[in-house]
């Protein structure tokens, strides 16, 4: 439950934060950062990575290598080509489809880590993760990327921007053509973000007391953020880079709320609070994608001048609120109809599994 609880909890975040009535007008802890720094949005994501490399040790423990890695690949391809579906809905041009996106960041890295963690030890996970971070740090700021030198973190002269122009092409993000924010390159500091909560899982796993557990995860927390806190002084946090320091703070954060999750449940019993999240949790992934491929699908229908968000959104609740909590009502609305169709999901036993 805990798991679920924190992940039901994650997904919902990311529903609200991405189904505001305007995009014109959101409140600031609604957004992401504009390049380098932090706010509350920017954690979503990586919450999410640490859940799952969380979910990885139970579902795979035990298992074969051979068979497992297999069933892995074969749900890394279905993530993926969701998120295929997701880029080009409703019609699909493919000389020009984006590529990358969440699901696809999601699917790749959920690959690599499971492989990762099917055949080695956890002390050779730690010595991957630290690699892949200090790795993605010294490639990033010794590199020199052509007509801009070494070390160039600006959206158009950082080496994973470079990369991701010459290799995508016209499949970047249309939002800004100059770099992808779930591009190639900052993928490798995504996989240790995973790499972190396949970690922790093994922590939880390992038959210790309730309270050791807690104790670990909030150690492990705190010791990520002030390492990332500090290595913000070299390496700037930046989402759309997935920058070690970035990847570092936010696992951190993310272990300490996974911690208070876990204590409340596991140690106090508390399970009343977590329910409503474990709604969203068991089938996080289907909420995502089908409350994603809903808010397109609304642009779609025409009413007059206007699209149906756009009604709902002017009739509904622009009417009677200042645009930025007009917004945020539509959102949290968007959010609640979402949930109601879970519940029942939820109810009736049904778990939509890829």
């Amino acid at each position: 439950m805990p798991l679920d609880a924190f992940r039901g909890l994650t997904v919902a975040a990311m529903v609200l934060v991405n189904n505001p009535g305007s995009w014109q007008a959101v409140h600031a802890p609604l957004r992401h950062a504009a390049w380098h720094g932090l706010t509350p949005t920017d954690l979503v994501f990586p919450f999410f990575l640490v859940i799952v490399g969380l979910a990885i040790p139970p579902s795979l423990q035990g298992r074969p290598a051979t068979g497992a890695l297999v069933r892995v690949g074969r749900r890394a391809v279905v993530i993926f080509a969701l998120g295929l579906v997701l880029n080009g809905f409703p019609a699909y041009d493919w000389s020009t489809i984006r590529i990358p996106g969440v699901l696809q960041r999601i699917a790749v890295c959920y690959l690599v880590a499971a492989a990762v963690y099917l055949v080695t030890s956890w002390r050779t996970q730690s010595v991957v993760l630290a690699v892949l971070l200090l790795g993605y740090w010294g490639a990033m700021t010794l590199i020199a990327v052509p007509g801009h030198g070494a070390g160039d973190l600006s959206p158009d002269g950082n080496l994973a921007a470079w990369v991701d122009r010459a290799v995508l092409g016209p499949h970047l993000w249309r939002a800004s053509r100059l770099y992808d924010p779930e591009g190639i390159v900052s993928t490798v500091p995504a996989v240790a973000t995973v790499l972190v909560g396949v970690l922790a899982g093994q922590w939880v796993l390992s038959h210790r007391p309730p309270r050791t557990i807690t104790m670990g995860l909030l150690l492990a927390g705190a010791l990520g953020v002030a390492l990332g806190a500090e290595w913000a002084n070299w390496f700037p946090v930046n989402k759309a880079l997935w920058t070690s320091s970035y990847a570092v703070l936010t696992a951190g954060i993310a272990l300490l709320v996974f911690a208070a999750c876990y204590w409340a449940v596991e140690v106090c019993g508390w399970r009343g609070w977590a329910t409503p999240f474990v709604v969203f949790g068991v089938n996080a992934l289907a909420l995502y994608f089908l409350s994603s491929l809903a808010s397109i699908a609304l642009t779609l229908v025409r009413l007059g001048e206007r699209d149906l968000r756009a009604t709902i959104y002017e009739s509904l609740f622009a009417s009677w609120a200042a645009p930025a909590d007009a917004s945020l009502a539509y959102a949290v609305t968007y959010l609640g109809a979402w949930w109601l169709v879970m519940a029942v999901l939820y109810r009736l036993g049904i778990r939509l599994r890829v």
